[in-house]
């Protein structure tokens, strides 16, 4: 009994204040020291470990999966959906295993803030429905991250999405967003499993849907909607998980031991910082390091865009100890805008960089130009020995382009024989293009329904083009094409 007394322990959500020095140089640590927090992460509690315990704080069990079923709240339907999404579920062992274990980095995290805001447990299991706990899950439509936050409703909930970090993708942000709109869904909607199925088909829909059903008058409940296949499986999943979560062992699914305490601990960044140098101070593998910080998208974490980087809850104090011991810069990158549009190889030689290191950490294609007004990451050199500032870590992008084809090769003419000036067969002598020339037009032709019209086509908007530039009116004719975005 007193054992069980004893690994009552909760380690409650803990924020380090561990503020890396503004002095790269030396790499001094201070803990008191206020830094730039990002808001949705300070609302967690901060512990000074210079002073303090973890294991001053308790919690009501020493199990997080007891936790969990202790805040069920939502009531199953029984239906044929659920019993259906349960037995495909229970068919893939290996698939809910391997969920269930990527889940144990996060779950404790996302249950506090899912009680915090007094919902039901059932909300902390939807990221199983939504991506297995993958963070770096993406869908077709471009949705990211353990949520599945679409680029636009990412925006809509202030996750920032630059070169530097995508922040769907960010296990602190994306979840405070996520139960942000489910809150909201949940307000317009009334019941959670109409926010839900909002959440996954929009609440434009749903409301659509029910206005559809009251004027036919039926139902506006969950179950009594017109809904898409995908929605309307979705809460059954979500309720299907449930149901392993409270007895695994009838569906063949073994539980990670999840002990009632943080798996990662929050760092706040107060200097730019390479990823690779936190990993070492950190003493942990690369994978672990990017499975807990989905979002950075580059080889440096920056302290102007108030980043934090999440450790594993054993670690942080080791990176702490390292940290204090190293003397040397803490970055090896920097940022600067590119002033004009030109080649990679040309924007390294104006910048003195690497052509290939600039390819390589920006994700650069060979024969891609760089457009005007891009960020890229290059290395830092004594010219440029500060931290990325705020503007670029808040606003950089990149944007690329083809650069123009080549202009086509000047007409090769036969000259007029001697004394021929003037005659009937100088009048009928013709110009023809270079044999590279006609292949490059077979080539550009190639696919077309038919080589012939194009051809003619082609031949045509040159006698137009001709004759207009004769009269004096030539004109460029432009061809615009729509692109859709998400």
């Amino acid at each position: 009994m007193e054992r069980s007394l004893l690994m009552r322990l909760v380690y409650a959500v803990i924020l380090i204040a561990a503020f890396l020095s503004g002095c790269a140089s030396t790499g001094d640590w201070s803990s008191d020291t206020p830094t730039k927090t990002n808001p949705r992460a300070s609302k967690a509690a901060r512990v000074n470990l210079k002073k303090q315990s973890v294991s001053t704080i308790y919690a009501p069990s020493s199990n997080l999966w007891i936790r969990i079923r202790d805040g069920f709240e939502m009531e199953p339907s029984n239906s044929p959906w659920e019993g259906e999404q349960l037995r495909l579920l229970t068919a893939k062992p290996e698939y809910v295993n391997r969920s269930m274990a990527r889940s144990s980095r996060y779950l404790f995290y996302i249950v506090q803030e899912v009680n915090a805001r007094g919902m039901p447990t059932e909300i902390a299991l939807l990221p199983f429905v939504e991506s297995a706990f993958n963070p770096q899950a993406k869908s077709g439509a471009k949705a990211m991250g353990i949520w599945q936050f679409m680029p636009a409703t990412g925006k809509d909930f202030q996750l920032t999405q630059n070169i530097f970090r995508d922040e769907r993708r960010d296990v602190l942000q994306s979840t405070d967003a996520a139960l942000d709109y489910l809150q909201r869904l949940h307000d317009q909607f009334g019941t959670w499993e109409l926010a839900l199925a909002a959440y996954n088909w929009g609440a434009g829909n749903i409301a659509k849907a029910q206005k559809k059903n009251l004027a036919a008058g039926l139902p506006t409940d969950y179950e009594s909607l017109q809904l898409p296949k995908e929605t309307r499986n979705y809460v059954p999943k979500l309720m299907a998980y449930r149901q392993i979560v409270l007895d695994p062992g009838a569906y063949g699914v073994t539980l990670p031991d999840l002990e009632n305490h943080p798996y990662f601990v929050a760092v706040d960044v107060g200097s730019d910082i390479d990823v690779a140098l936190v990993i070492k101070l950190a003493e942990i593998p690369a994978e672990e390091f990017h499975v807990l910080n989905p979002s950075f998208n580059k080889p440096v974490i920056l302290s102007a865009a108030g980043q934090q980087i999440l450790l594993p809850f054993g670690h942080a104090e080791i990176f702490q100890e390292n940290l204090k011991n190293y003397s040397r810069p803490l970055s090896s990158w920097t940022a600067v805008q590119v002033g004009k549009t030109e080649s990679a190889d040309q924007t390294a030689k104006t910048l003195g960089v690497d052509p290939d290191v600039l390819r390589d950490v920006n994700g650069i294609p060979k024969g891609m130009r760089i457009k005007a007004g891009s960020t890229v990451i290059i290395p830092r050199n004594s010219r440029r020995l500060g931290d990325i500032s705020a503007n670029l870590a808040d606003n950089a992008s990149l944007s690329l382009e083809k650069p123009p084809p080549p202009p086509p090769p000047t007409p090769k003419c036969s000259k007029p024989t001697k004394g021929a000036k003037g005659s009937k067969a100088a009048k009928d002598l013709k110009c023809t293009p270079p044999k590279s020339y006609k292949d490059a037009s077979k080539v550009v032709s190639k696919g077309n329904s038919s080589v012939k019209t194009a051809s003619t086509q082609h031949k045509s908007e040159s006698t137009v083009v001709a004759k207009s530039a004769k009269n004096g009116n030539a004109k460029p004719s432009t061809k615009k094409e729509a692109s859709k975005t998400q």
